[in-house]
């Protein structure tokens, strides 16, 4: 019997893999990765143990006291806003006066303690400040190991050690920020992207379902209203709407995959088509050069949008298309002697169907939708576009741009 591949907690066999393979990315260096350095007073601690230590309750509890501020530097260092409260420079502060205590005190290899307190410093600091304060410790690490003159190895060896202890580190954690940063911003744009391609999906289906059902309701009472008198009238109201119908699956499926392109003339001849159903008037008026085939499609989707709020809600008798057109813009206005749909014109940048997805699109394509009451009563809907429609990156707008 073959196994299910799908767990119950765990999901299908490929999400479990994609989990793993997540869990298997390398991650950055936690704090527990920088506590073995405090290996490196295991020499001072000898020193304490064995009697060779003057003062030996001083020198031990300096030792305690710097392992224990080390540890909370370091701890605070990963969390970026304990890492930059005046809390942790004061830590660092008085680790630094331990340090020197210490290692001005006792020499030898308590000296070690300067490259633990460089890396402290590579945790908490940044920048300039991380600079500065590297430089001046290996030069104090240096001259005190010049001083005191009873180190293993030699004082710019010190003072190197302590300098490329903070810098390593700094370097490390930083790089570790960045790309935790950069995974984050990944995970953000993927689900941008989803959000984007979600209103697109939402906007297409409104203006194509809204306009088609519109026009499928209109035929349908056509053909009810001709059937007792007119039998060929109503056949043919039926064979339109069996057109309307399987058209609609190809948008739809269009609109899907995000490649549609609509036809201007196309989405006239179907205007004309509904608007004569509903008993209303049209009269189309074209002028001017071809439109690029991105202009086209978007005042298409504004004469979908526009003839679905007339056949709804106008109560039009009459209802106008005009298309000028120049060498740099285009113009489409479509004037009804209705009443116009319900409530206020749209605003730029709002909301996401019907006159206010039209509103985003055209804005997005350099253009702009107007709609109001006419001056002489009726209501307006105006769209102007520049010619070479373009999208945000300069180069000519696909379908599955305008799309969105």
């Amino acid at each position: 019997m073959r196994r299910n591949r799908t767990g119950a907690r765990g999901g299908t066999w490929r999400e479990r893999r994609v989990r793993r393979r997540e869990n298997r990315r390398p991650c950055p260096p936690g704090p527990y990765s920088l506590l073995p350095w405090l290996l490196m007073g295991l020499g001072a601690f000898s020193n304490l143990f064995q009697g060779r230590a003057p003062n030996p309750w001083i020198g031990g509890l300096g030792l305690l006291v710097f392992n224990s501020l080390y540890i909370s530097v370091v701890f605070r260092g990963f969390d970026k806003r304990k890492r930059e409260s005046p809390v942790s420079y004061v830590l660092l502060a008085v680790m630094a006066v331990v340090t020197f205590g210490l290692a001005i005190g006792y020499g030898g290899t308590w000296l070690l303690f300067f490259p633990l307190l460089s890396l402290a410093c590579g945790v908490i600091l940044r920048h300039r400040q991380l600079l500065l304060s590297l430089l001046g410790l290996a030069a104090v690490a240096s001259l005190v190991a010049v001083w005191r003159g009873d180190n293993a190895s030699d004082p710019w060896t010190i003072g190197y050690g302590t300098f490329i202890s903070g810098a390593v580190t700094a370097a490390i954690l930083t790089l570790s920020e960045t790309v935790m940063e950069l995974r984050a911003t990944r995970q953000e744009l993927a689900r941008t992207a989803v959000e984007k391609e979600r209103l697109r999906f939402s906007r297409d289906l409104h203006d194509l379902l809204g306009h088609t059902l519109s026009v499928i309701v209109v035929k349908s009472e056509a053909a009810r209203r001709l059937a007792p008198r007119d039998m060929d009238a109503a056949l043919a109201q039926v064979a339109d709407i069996e057109s309307v119908g399987r058209q609609a699956l190809t948008e739809i499926r269009e609109a899907v995959t995000g490649y549609r392109e609509g036809s201007l003339a196309t989405e006239l001849d179907r205007a004309r088509s509904a608007l004569t159903a509903a008993g209303i008037e049209s009269v189309v008026r074209r002028s001017g050069p071809p439109l690029t085939p991105q202009a086209e499609a978007l005042l298409g989707w504004v004469v979908r949008e526009t003839v679905t709020n007339v056949v709804r809600h106008s109560a039009a008798t009459a209802c106008s298309f005009l298309v000028d057109g120049t060498a740099e813009r285009v113009r489409l206005t479509v004037t009804d002697d209705g009443r116009g749909p319900a409530g206020p014109p749209p605003a730029p940048g709002v909301g996401g169907t019907g006159l206010k997805g039209l509103t985003e699109r055209l804005a997005a394509a350099g253009g702009s939708l107007t709609a109001g009451p006419g001056t002489g009563g009726g209501f307006v809907v105006g769209a102007e576009l520049p010619v070479d429609t373009v999208d945000a990156a300069g180069s000519p707008a696909s379908p599955h741009t305008l799309g969105r």
